[in-house]
């Protein structure tokens, strides 16, 4: 089953001799459970494609169907309200809150849904990404690679249809990169999690299902990684 299909995306910037194609009939789909890492060149068009599978921006034509639900069909509210709820997004640079605990940041989600949180769930993410004895503290108090774990750990608390991981690890030194790209493919693996990752790291690309090249915001490669 497709947990998400990418349909004839275009993105174009500008107009008349300025216009800029960012990305050109793009067309692929992602099981549920796949672990796919997105590869290109700088200006390749893997930022633009993570913004449009995640709804943050608008393609010129085309749509992006998550779990069955073309998101471009829906309304901003509508979209803001799937997006939260049924994809999880990882930055490269975590975006956690300030002033609100790794705990809190991880519940931020379900707050903003007016959810009531759930316990047994956050303790087991706390377990999970090793940030147990770190739930009370504030982000500047955290290493940065326990303040990416905290953004996986918010990216997986509502269990959503599709997670997208943005250079997850561009960030963070060699031992570090190591121990998130564990942790993802933990959640990947352990909890049957689709993962869509970029990355410029072909060590980290080689460790997923499949790899997909872009180039001037065309897909030259989609393939396999052997086992």
């Amino acid at each position: 089953m497709a947990i998400l299909q990418v349909e004839n995306l275009t993105k174009t910037y500008g107009k008349g001799d300025t216009t800029v194609m960012a990305l050109d009939g793009v067309c692929f789909c992602v099981k549920k459970g796949e672990f796919v890492a997105i590869v290109g060149a700088s200006g390749s068009g893997k930022s633009t494609l993570m913004h449009l599978i995640g709804g943050v921006d608008r393609p010129s034509g085309g749509n992006v169907v998550v779990d069955g639900k073309p998101i471009f069909d829906m309304n901003e509210s509508e979209r803001a309200i799937f997006r939260r709820r049924n994809i999880g997004i990882i930055y490269q640079f975590y975006n956690l809150i300030p002033t609100l605990t790794a705990e809190e940041n991880i519940m931020l989600p379900r707050l903003l849904d007016n959810r009531i949180p759930d316990e047994a769930k956050l303790r087991l993410i706390l377990e999970t990404t090793g940030l147990a004895d770190r739930a009370k503290h504030l982000p500047h108090e955290l290493s940065g690679g326990q303040q990416q774990r905290v953004s996986i750990g918010r990216a997986l608390i509502n269990d959503p249809a599709l997670i997208l991981a943005d250079e997850p690890t561009g960030n963070l030194d060699s031992k570090v990169s190591r121990e998130i790209i564990d942790l993802l493919k933990l959640s990947n693996k352990r909890y049957n999690q689709t993962l869509l990752m970029i990355t410029h790291d072909e060590s980290i690309a080689l460790q997923a299902d499949r790899v997909i090249t872009l180039s001037d915001g065309k897909i030259i490669r989609d393939e396999g990684v052997r086992a």
